[in-house]
């Protein structure tokens, strides 16, 4: 079979398709009307014949004529008024004997007439036929005459077949023009439907579309994001594998579609208040099914109108962790760089000392630097063995002596190194936003310390945050982890918030409060903790 190299554009596709159902359309249209045209224009003449033979039968003066000689003129010249009147060929009437008494050519008269279907006319029998005579080929009636109840003679009234084949080529001419015509109109117009067609689809073709719809489904499913559309009914016409997952919604999506569940996402969502308003809305904390959600909602606008909408959401969990991430990260990155300046500025004293020859002095340097490396970073190292958390603490640490600010961790904290990796973020997180309070609430006190103490014990681990602050409010207390609660002035009040929605989601997990007896506030926190340390005991 044949096929064409590349496929025909929609355009030219559109174009053919509606021409050639329009030249099927004008053909059988053409040629009814040439078949009834021709039929109805021989049929009219032909009853044109027959009802002119019939009136002339019916008149007395021409029968009785026949026999009269002195008549013979008048009846010819009248015969002759009614031909010309009605455009015949000729109007002869005849007697028994087929013998003309009237005839257009005058020198014939008196002649017998032509055909020979005239006999049966002769014999009371009216006729129809076509046949040729002295005048030419014509289509003729024949109608028997009676004067008095007898028969005398008949009236034979024709027209030439060359009149019927002008009236019939006169109606083919036409039928022509209606058909150059219908077709001419028919290609402008699937031109431009094809041309309004393509603008509808914005210049694509049908396999661009199905590449677009095949790419987009690609990008919706592979996404981090969950995306669900809907119409101007508030109802879901696309959803991605990520919304389905974030919502806990299972099946297909024609499945969904009847989901009575389903129906209610977009109230939930807010997309129903932008459908409304046509005002989008973007990063908006939202919480359903236990999950923390930001989500952006905008509106579908086709020619200014609202058709539908659309929402965007993700878990705001893993968007906090991976912030945790590198904040710890950069806290790390940042005391390593601390140690390191420092470091070289040691080894510049060092340098100078040697220069000096200062060897005394130089020693008890020494074993001073190594004594508070002990005490500091080493002790440090030694008790948190994660690297993230020790070097999460260093950070801080180095972060509050430049306020002048002293973090120091207990003699008896340990904390194996984690074999999750969301335990770390999660003690990044709580840690954090707990010594962040802390390091807030220290800035205009005397004196200001900060104790962080890592107790793990059994897969769990208690963690300690006190400061020497002012100390909380009592009346206060019962709500310092609401959301967007604080006495420091507004948009704040997410750290203590973030903690308790972090520390919601695990079992056995808390977190309290209190002041303590003397000044200040401590933070109490336990949370699952499985270190490396517990997996190599249970071997």
């Amino acid at each position: 079979m044949f096929k064409f190299a590349y496929p025909m554009k929609l355009r030219t596709t559109i174009t053919l398709l509606v021409c050639s159902v329009i030249a099927v359309v004008l053909l059988v249209v053409h040629t009814v009307f040439v078949t009834q045209s021709t039929a109805l224009s021989k049929n009219g003449l032909e009853e044109k014949t027959r009802a002119v033979a019939r009136t002339l039968t019916e008149m007395p003066f021409i029968a009785a004529a026949i026999d009269l000689p002195s008549q013979q003129k008048a009846l010819q010249d009248y015969i002759e008024s009614v031909r010309k009147k009605n455009e015949l060929l000729y109007i002869v009437v005849m007697d028994m004997n087929a013998i003309r008494h009237t005839h257009p050519n005058p020198g014939i008269i008196g002649q017998k007439f032509q055909g020979g279907d005239e006999m049966r006319a002769l014999q009371g029998e009216e006729t129809l036929s076509e046949a040729k005579g002295s005048l030419g080929s014509s289509v003729r009636v024949i109608s028997p005459l009676y004067y008095q109840g007898r028969q005398v003679g008949a009236i034979a009234v024709g027209v030439s077949t060359n009149k019927v084949k002008s009236i019939i080529a006169a109606n083919l001419w036409f039928a022509y023009m209606a058909l150059l015509f219908g077709a001419l109109i028919g290609a402008i117009g699937a031109y431009y439907l094809a041309r309004k067609i393509k603008a509808m689809m914005f210049g694509l073709e049908p396999s661009e579309i199905a590449s677009l719809l095949e790419q987009r489904s690609a990008i919706l499913q592979s996404i981090r994001e969950g995306v669900i559309a809907v119409n101007e009914k508030s109802e879901i016409t696309l959803i991605n594998a990520e919304a389905k997952r974030l919502l806990k919604l299972n099946g297909s999506f024609d499945e969904l579609k009847q989901d009575e569940r389903s129906k209610s996402w977009p109230k939930h969502l807010h997309l129903e208040d932008v459908l409304q308003s046509g005002v989008a809305k973007y990063d908006e904390e939202l919480e359903l099914n236990g999950r923390s959600l930001l989500i952006s909602s905008v509106p579908v606008l086709v020619n200014a109108k609202i058709t539908g909408a659309v929402v965007s959401f993700r878990d705001k969990t893993e968007i906090t962790q991976l912030m945790e991430r590198l904040s710890g990260v950069s806290d790390y990155a940042e005391a390593l760089r601390m140690q390191t300046h420092e470091f070289m500025n040691k080894l510049h004293v060092i340098l100078g000392m040697v220069n000096i020859r200062a060897f005394d002095q130089l020693q008890h340097y020494i074993m001073g630097i190594a004594e508070k490396y002990h005490n500091d970073v080493g002790g440090l190292v030694r008790r948190i063995q994660d690297p993230v958390i020790a070097g999460f603490l260093l950070g801080k640490i180095n972060r509050a002596f430049d306020v002048g600010i002293t973090i120091t961790v207990t003699d008896d904290s340990y904390l194996p190194e984690s074999t999750k990796p969301d335990q770390q973020h999660m003690l990044v997180t709580i840690l954090g936003n707990l010594l962040e309070n802390a390091i807030d609430e220290l800035q205009e006190v005397e004196d200001p310390t900060i104790i962080v103490a890592l107790d793990y014990d059994q897969g769990s681990v208690v963690c300690v945050v006190k400061d020497n602050g002012k100390g909380i409010d009592p009346d206060l207390l019962p709500y310092i982890f609401e959301r967007g609660f604080s006495t420091k002035g507004s948009d704040r009040g997410l750290g203590l918030y973030l903690v308790k929605q972090s520390l919601a989601k695990l079992e056995d997990a808390s977190i309290k409060c209190r002041n303590n007896t003397d000044r200040g506030a401590c933070f109490i926190v336990t949370l699952p903790y499985v270190g490396k340390e517990k997996e190599s005991r249970a071997e």
